[in-house]
């Protein structure tokens, strides 16, 4: 056997062929029962002896081919991928681009095995999430959503923003927000979540951390698992992986597919075969390893999700909008829905009423969303990981391409044709990435690691929205509805004033071309300066270069073309020139006035526009206006100013190792993050890059004769210019308007300072017989140190509110100040070789405050959620059958709240998972 061929073997002591292992199997399931304990070395020697005859007995032949047992081999070398250790304090980590023991490694690292995720169903990147210390997952839709970590990176990102929060998956970086959501995360071997900024190791940098999903990889050791989830909501769930040797010694495989289907817990009034969210995803991984000889292998990676649609957005409940602002004036509700539903053009339709239909979920918990589409999403990949090994050093080479398409159609939450293929992103997003590291062996007083970055990144974004035949009665003011629904050519041209009229609408431009260049060198070492101390070092530069082309345009003028204005911020639509109440003015062209007679003749049946009544022409004026104030921001495309800077990274960390059960350690970690080109109203924008100072200093202990693990840290980060929604000068509005009064808008720009520190732990203890316990927590204090251009909340729209605030002093939107999760996992052997097993998940969060102005309407109550698993199967996992409960209590802590709406909590659901291995 080759060296290269026993990195990626299991570490037991015998191998036989695909089809002598199939019989072993076989025959020990018939025959044997298996140990009540872990069977020895020699124990497993005399087992396959015997079965060895029993084959020869049966099939001379498949008992031919198969080798003699072997000698136990000796641990992996850094490279390999062994199974979990089962003894505390040796679970290894990759957070360092080896493998190490968790406990030896100097940073604030929580690990989550496969087999945890396993027992409880854990596959979306929240359930994952929901198992570590101190990282949280911000509900959104599958564009929006975010990861965050010691409260920070909650925030809502933006198509040309690095995420705070890093995800990378077997070696690769994901450099895209969207790209952690609505993914099923199966056939993991482990997740690991490392917090502070990173990037002198490999991959992208990061500004406050990164998550690590690896899956489990191909061996040549034949192994086939398989699971089938049925459950409430019409839930069905199937997962299949299997691997070994295609030609043994040389060629590998491994292969995993998972289907998910089912209902969500709320239901589209307009249509109850639609529900809120829905489960509609398939997936699949398909891996090659080559072993031609002990100095090389190589990995190939292809991954691929088909398009499928969730609904996601409009999983609102609508609540009645306060009638006082919070300075105790009126809030008229001129543009609310209670004012908007009470018209005669809404009313007509008996069945459907603001309080019935419209409020609190119409008492039945459900949406009413006639124009919903599912929320569209699909991902391809491809990875080719080369690694060569030397006798003083390693290379290792990965080369990935990731792709993610996003298309979402929104409706405003009412059955009424206002929006059409509406209000949502179409987004084509596409990454390749080249690494290259040099590690070298560790052992002497160095050891370290040195390589190269690099990343392309297209994304091509559109966000769409188009109006239906009553958008013209929802979008008028009162003064002009009054006026036009008075009589039929009113409410004609009520109806036509927006109907099919389509855009490539301004949020935060009709259409952007996101292309980033990403390029960097990075090294880190390890000098042992003695046997106890270690000192890290590490640094990074990258070299950013973003560039983003924008614009906002009408892409069809719908039923009523001829109620365009005459131009928008220099861009030309056609119409004719008259005043706010339809008196045309002077210096319309002939043909102008020609399109002018032929709205008198299609509304009015007039000979000419002349021959209208001053009403009529009010009523024209008014149409028009609705139209304009739709159409809002206009403007060609436009190249916003790109950003170009170099970007260091560095780390210090000395540790010190008291004992083999005790090591302290200190970090100082400065990582920065490239800024935003992008267009604020069709103006340029360009965001500064963030910067982050991160000091930590714990240690990592192993008490009770090893069966208690206790890490714990301290930590503080300081951040300057983060990144998020802030109140900025609109340019756009005031050069247009021109009237003397100066306008802002909200964009995303930098908050001067915020800052995060707190306590971390992270323990396991497993001195209870048959039983494994697992525990973490924080206390997380996130605030801003100064931030005074804060958006103001909604509560505070009165007239002559200051256009923005100063919220320093305040605690970051989604930093929950205490944080735990508990899980527990207990095994009893039963008769022969069957078992019982038991296994729960606790997570508990503190109050925190949804909305990134900081409502007071957006504070949320704590939240505690349990899943559960209860079952009874072999030893071996041949067969098992659980009974799994999420959510078990029942929590019903709302997702977010604004307000006037909340997200409600996803409920209890029960199901049964029948699982096994071949």
């Amino acid at each position: 056997m080759t060296q290269t061929q026993a990195r990626y073997r299991t570490a037991l002591p015998f191998r036989l062929s695909p089809i002598a292992a199939t019989l072993a199997g076989a025959a020990l399931l018939a025959s044997a029962p298996l140990y009540a304990a872990d069977p020895t070395v020699a124990e497993l020697q005399a087992e396959i002896a015997r079965l060895k005859q029993q084959i020869a007995a049966q099939n001379p032949n498949a008992a031919a081919s198969a080798p003699a047992p072997v000698a136990a081999e000796a641990a992996p070398a850094p490279a390999a991928a062994p199974e979990e250790p089962e003894v505390l304090g040796e679970v290894t980590v990759r957070s360092r681009n080896r493998l190490e023991r968790l406990q030896d490694v100097p940073l604030s690292v929580s690990v989550v095995t496969g087999k945890e995720l396993d027992r409880l169903q854990a596959t979306d990147i929240k359930s994952l999430t929901q198992r570590a210390a101190n990282v949280s997952w911000n509900q959104g839709n599958q564009r929006t959503a975010s990861l965050a970590i010691r409260g920070v990176g909650k925030q809502g990102q933006t198509e040309a923003q690095d995420p705070s929060v890093g995800l990378i998956v077997d070696g690769v970086n994901y450099a895209y927000n969207a790209l952690s959501s609505s993914f099923d995360f199966t056939d993991v071997d482990a997740v690991e979540v490392t917090r502070g900024p990173q990037g002198t190791l490999l991959g992208k940098n990061t500004s406050v951390g990164v998550v690590n999903v690896t899956t489990r990889r191909p061996s040549f050791t034949p192994d086939a698992s398989w699971s089938v989830t049925i459950g409430q909501q019409d839930t069905v769930q199937g997962r299949y992986a299997a691997g070994g040797p295609i030609v043994d010694g040389l060629l590998a495989y491994r292969a995993n597919v998972s289907v998910t289907k089912g209902e969500g817990d709320i239901k589209n009034a307009n249509n109850r075969d639609l529900t809120y969210t829905n489960k509609d995803r398939v997936s699949g991984r398909l891996q090659f390893l080559l072993t031609p000889d002990p100095s090389f292998s190589a990995r190939i990676a292809l991954d691929a999700q088909p398009r499928a649609g969730e609904f996601t957005n409009g999983r609102t409940i609508n609540t009645p909008t306060p009638n006082r602002y919070s300075n105790g004036s009126v809030n008229t509700l001129a543009t609310d829905a209670a004012t908007r539903l009470a018209r005669r053009w809404f009313t007509q339709q008996s069945a459907y009423t603001y309080e019935g239909s419209y409020l609190n979920g119409g008492g039945q918990n459900v949406v009413n969303n006639d124009s919903a589409r599912p929320l569209v999403t699909g991902s391809n990949g491809a990875t080719a990981e080369l690694n060569w090994y030397g006798a003083t050093h390693n290379l290792t080479s990965i080369t990935a391409y990731k792709d993610y398409h996003f298309n979402a159609t929104n409706d405003e939450g009412t059955p009424f044709d206002i929006h059409r293929n509406s209000g949502g992103f179409w987004n084509d997003y596409k990454q390749v990435t080249q690494e290259l590291r040099l590690s070298s062996q560790p052992g002497g007083f160095v050891d370290y690691q040195t390589g190269i970055f690099l990343m392309k990144v297209a994304n091509q974004a559109d966000y769409r929205r188009e109006w239906g035949n009553d958008a013209g009665a929802w979008y008028a003011n009162a003064a002009q509805y009054g006026r036009l629904d008075a009589d039929a050519a009113g409410r004609y041209l009520l109806q036509s004033s927006l109907d099919r009229l389509a855009m490539s609408f301004n949020s935060p431009a009709g259409t952007q071309d996101i292309r980033n260049k990403s390029a960097a060198v990075f090294a880190q070492a390890n000098w042992h300066l003695s046997e106890p101390l270690t000192l890290t070092t590490g640094l990074r530069f990258t070299r950013e270069d973003r560039r983003n082309l924008g614009s906002t345009l009408v892409n069809n003028y719908g039923n009523a073309p001829e109620l365009n204005p005459v131009s928008v911020n220099g861009v030309q639509f056609g119409g004719f020139d008259s005043d706010a109440n339809g008196l045309l003015r002077a210096g319309n062209s002939a043909a102008q006035v020609g399109l002018a007679d032929r709205v008198a003749a299609k509304y009015f049946g007039a000979a000419t526009y002349a021959a209208l009544t001053a009403a009529q022409k009010r009523q024209v004026a008014d149409a028009k206006a609705i139209r304009v104030s739709q159409i809002g921001v206009i403007f060609p495309s436009t190249e916003a100013a790109p950003f170009k800077d170099t970007l260091p990274s560095f780390v210090v960390s000395p540790s010190y190792k008291f004992n083999k059960d005790l090591t302290a350690y200190a970090s100082w970690q400065y990582g920065e993050k490239a800024g935003i080109s992008q267009l604020t109203n069709g103006v340029s924008n360009l965001v500064r890059k963030e910067k982050t100072n991160a000091l930590e200093a714990g240690f990592k202990s192993a008490l009770l004769d090893r069966k208690l693990l206790v890490n714990a840290n301290v930590f503080r980060m300081d951040i300057d210019d983060y990144q998020q929604a802030v109140r900025v000068l609109d340019v756009y509005t005031t050069n247009l308007n021109n009237d003397g009064q100066i306008y802002y808008t909200t964009a995303t720009g930098n908050a001067p300072k915020v800052r995060a520190q707190g306590l971390e732990l992270d323990g396991a203890y497993n001195g209870i017989a048959n039983t494994s316990l697992r525990f973490s927590g924080a206390y997380t204090d996130a605030k801003y140190k100064e931030f005074p251009n804060s958006a103001q909340p909604v509560e505070n729209g009165y007239t002559g509110a200051a256009p923005y605030r100063n919220v320093s002093g305040e605690a970051l939107p989604g930093a929950s100040k205490w944080t735990f999760n508990v899980g527990a996992d207990y095994r009893r052997p039963l008769w022969r070789d069957k078992e019982f097993h038991a296994s729960f998940n606790t997570a508990y969060a503190s109050k925190t405050n949804t909305d990134n102005t900081l409502s007071s309407y957006g504070w949320i109550g704590s939240s505690t959620i349990t899943d559960l698993s209860v079952g009874l199967g072999t030893r071996s996992g041949s067969f098992d059958v659980s009974v799994l409960v999420k959510n078990a209590f029942g929590n019903d802590t709302p997702l977010t709240r604004t307000w006037n709406l909340y997200t409600p909590a996803v409920p209890r659901w029960v199901g049964l998972v029948v699982s096994g291995k071949l």
